[in-house]
């Protein structure tokens, strides 16, 4: 084995660290050390990497503690990592408990799982995400994904950075050469527009025909009337470039916790249902919107579903799984489920 192959398998290993932390949801501060070591790791020549592993000082290196040094140093001696196998030990039982959890439904919930292709709705540096785009792909790939959309914000939401016309314009060619170098994987181009307070689309019209997927959220006036935010959401679901429905009520279960906006769902279903927008399964932990009962109209409204992140964090896309199985306890099939369709009748329905 090359020197650069032992680098390989070292930055290998610190993204795996930082997959499986960000996937559990530590703390940003830790995923976040192993992430930045594997950067500046994997920016090293071979033979002075070779160096500081002899010498025992890959501390030397700048934003490499003594944790990230010590798993990237067994790691390129091709020992076992302990501190790994640790986080691979807690995920398997994690799993092994929500599979149990899911009782009846964990057949259901983890042939869905294993149907979907992609998710519509992740976030970048671009925005409030806490990696590039080429981590967030990275992260696609491992999991097994075909295609991953980026939705980063758009501009009226400056607490998360996002996206003027401009900056939006300047992402899409980026995704642009990225197809060209990870296919046949698909990146496709994206945004979380937020829905103003009229119901429009927080984007210049025309570029927003451009992209490839378009969710469309509400992150303002969450207590508006329930009337008024009723035709607000109808308005957006009803733009003709309006593909998915983020987070529709808006709650927050977590942390600084938010009740549901309100909202007459069965209108606003039928609406989705009516024109092709697909209603969100959000898979945050500190969202799981639509709450069950929601989730109930929408499927009796006859609508289709996207199963997705919102991913904030490359190992928040392995979030999924929760969102399946909210899906198989309202019976929902693959064919409803838009994320598990192949790239081209995607596109073939976001484009349409």
């Amino acid at each position: 084995m090359t020197d650069a192959d032992r680098r390989d398998r070292a930055v290998a290993t610190l993204r795996r660290c930082a997959f499986l932390l960000e996937r559990a949801q530590a703390s940003a501060y830790r995923s976040a050390a192993f992430r930045t070591a594997a950067g500046v790791v994997e920016q090293q020549e071979p033979a002075r990497l070779a160096t500081l592993v002899a010498a025992a000082s890959l501390t030397d290196l700048p934003s490499v503690g003594a944790r990230t040094a010590g798993v990237a140093e067994l790691a390129w001696r091709g020992r076992d990592v302990p501190y790994l196998a640790e986080l691979e030990s807690e995920l398997a039982a994690r799993l092994a408990a929500d599979d149990e959890a899911a009782g009846e439904h964990a057949d259901a919930a983890r042939d869905l799982r294993a149907a979907l292709r992609g998710d519509l709705h992740a976030h970048s540096e671009a925005s409030d995400g806490a990696t590039s785009i080429q981590e967030m792909l990275l992260a696609a790939l491992e999991i097994g994904h075909e295609y991953q959309a980026i939705t980063d914000h758009s501009p009226r939401l400056t607490v998360a950075h996002g996206l003027s016309a401009a900056r939006l314009r300047a992402q899409m060619d980026q995704v642009t050469a990225l197809n060209r170098a990870v296919a046949p994987f698909r990146v496709l181009t994206g945004i979380e527009v937020d829905v103003l307070d009229d119901g429009g689309l927080d984007q210049e019209p025309g570029l927003l025909d451009e992209l490839d997927v378009v969710v469309a959220s509400v992150h303002s006036q969450l207590r508006m009337d329930r009337a008024a935010m009723t035709r607000r959401m109808v308005s957006a679901v009803r733009n003709p470039r309006t593909d998915v429905l983020g987070h529709c009520t808006g709650r927050r279960l977590l942390g600084r916790q938010r009740p549901p906006s309100e909202f007459d769902a069965r209108v606003v279903f039928d609406a989705c249902a009516e024109n092709g927008v697909a209603v969100e399964i959000n898979c945050r932990p500190d969202r799981l919107d639509p709450p069950h009962e929601l989730l109930a109209v929408a499927v009796a409204a006859g609508c289709d579903f996207a199963i997705d992140t919102d991913a904030h964090a490359p190992g928040q896309l392995d979030w999924q799984a929760v969102g399946c199985l909210r899906a198989a306890q309202h019976g929902i099939t693959a064919e409803r489920v838009i994320t598990t369709w192949p790239v081209e009748r995607l596109l073939e329905r976001t484009h349409g």
